[in-house]
């Protein structure tokens, strides 16, 4: 049995474990370097090509140095190599199907095991003359570099990187150069099989803390504020070996006519939870270089209240049917701005009052790929609102439907929800199930993060 085959072994055993524990198994640094190392080779082979000849490039240079990374360089670094040294120059040259991809690095040392050395400075010391060179040998009909009006992810070629590079090309090379930003972000938003499996990993991980922080485990009404919720989510990955990619937040609604909602715009304040309280976060990992993103509610009991009170069912229930109405709407081709008019129109038809923000996620938290809409752009988003919507690509689900409660004096509530989604075969499959009913402080029925 080959190590890939082992590997991939190893990986459905851990998926089915989920089922088995609260937390899903975390692998140990080690593991993840190995398990990060066949992921990205696997990449390479399996999906890069295909996006090379999608954009008609031949050529793409990954150009960074120490500490001021470009972030695509970032996700094709070896595990052990957290930065880039010194400057660090990855060529990827397409030699056509039948050889496949050429995988050099303009360095004094291999990159990992892709990227194989193809500079000697005792015989040339000039690094970007050998760059130069490389590229007449192979005369490439494009010459794809990282700069990027619309997207910060392909834009990460510095100007001074810029200037040295174009000073040392040839005429000829130079007019070859174009925007890598569509093989960038294909590259980036582009899942892999393996990549979705692990994905449910790292969803029903996220879900697991959250139900954790909402839970009287940690929350003592009139004693815990929302600031101790923040922070023990922040303490719950550090123990578990975990990165976030983003301070999260805790905040409540709740019956008080002098309460109101915060705004987007900057962070909650801190309030000491209460019973009759209407809990909100927003919070995500990082494991194994990919990330998410997730909003979830929780509802604190009355000492007279068994169970959660109707009326924030049905508060939940319309934020579900937001989420089916824009996730309805997802077709390859479809940009992000069509997404979002076509949902926010039904949404208005069927009565709803809802706001939508959702983006890409993968190997960054707010990733390259169609944004449909922010909380302060209903009307579209430009630029990466009109990229198409791509197969095998994930999605934080991100959106609010705000819903006028009676019993609580006809207070207007928001029901915000963020969840994990994958676009496959033409339909939207909710990673790790999404949330269905609120969670009860203390709990008095199960957790469901169940069907689409």
């Amino acid at each position: 049995m080959n190590k890939y085959a082992f590997t991939f072994i190893a990986l459905l055993f851990a998926i089915h474990s989920l089922f088995a524990q609260d937390i899903p198994k975390i692998l140990a640094l080690k593991d993840r370097a190995v398990l990060q190392d066949q992921l990205l080779e696997e990449r390479f082979k399996s999906l890069l090509p295909s996006l090379m000849r999608k954009q008609g490039i031949d050529m793409w240079l990954i150009i960074a140095r120490e500490y001021n990374e470009d972030p695509i360089i970032k996700t094709m670094l070896p595990s052990t190599w957290l930065n880039a040294r010194r400057r660090t120059i990855l060529l990827i040259y397409d030699k056509g199907e039948k050889e496949g991809l050429e995988c050099l690095a303009v360095a004094r040392y291999n990159v990992g095991t892709i990227f194989k050395s193809a500079w000697k400075p005792e015989e040339e010391p000039n690094q970007w003359k050998r760059l130069s060179a490389l590229i007449e040998e192979r005369n490439p009909k494009k010459i794809a570099i990282d700069v990027s009006e619309q997207y910060a992810h392909s834009d990460g070629l510095s100007h001074s990187e810029h200037e040295a590079l174009i000073e040392n090309l040839s005429q000829k090379s130079k007019e070859k150069i174009v925007s890598s930003e569509k093989l960038a972000v294909g590259w980036l938003e582009s899942r892999t099989p393996r990549e979705i499996a692990l994905y449910e990993t790292l969803d029903r991980i996220t879900h697991q803390i959250i139900a954790e922080a909402f839970s009287d485990k940690v929350v003592v009404p009139g004693v815990t504020t929302t600031e101790d919720v923040v922070w023990y989510l922040r303490e719950r990955v550090a123990e578990l070996k975990l990165d976030t990619w983003f301070h999260p937040t805790v905040d409540v609604q709740r019956p008080d006519p002098d309460k109101t909602n915060w705004p987007y715009d900057r962070r909650p304040a801190e309030d000491v939870i209460l019973p009759g309280d209407l809990l909100h976060c927003d919070f995500g990992i990082t494991y194994l270089r990919l990330n998410t993103d997730v909003q979830e509610l929780a509802y604190v009991l009355r000492p007279e209240e068994k169970e959660l009170p109707e009326y924030l069912r049905k508060a939940l229930a319309a934020g579900n049917k937001v989420q089916d109405i824009m996730t309805g709407f997802f077709k390859v081709g479809m940009t992000g701005n069509q997404i979002l008019a076509l949902s926010l129109r039904k949404a208005e038809q069927d009565g709803l009052v809802a706001q939508i923000y959702s983006h890409p996620v993968g190997y960054h938290g707010h990733a390259a790929g169609p944004a449909i809409g922010m909380w302060d752009m209903q009307g579209g988003v430009p630029g990466n609102g009109e990229y198409p919507l791509n197969e095998n690509t994930a999605y934080a689900i991100e959106l609010n439907a705000k819903v006028k409660i009676p019993e609580w004096g006809n207070k207007e509530v928001r029901i915000m929800l963020e969840e994990q989604g994958l676009f496959i075969n033409g339909k939207v499959h909710y990673i790790d199930g999404r949330q269905k009913q609120i969670l009860t402080i203390p709990r008095r029925s199960t957790i469901q993060h169940l069907g689409q």
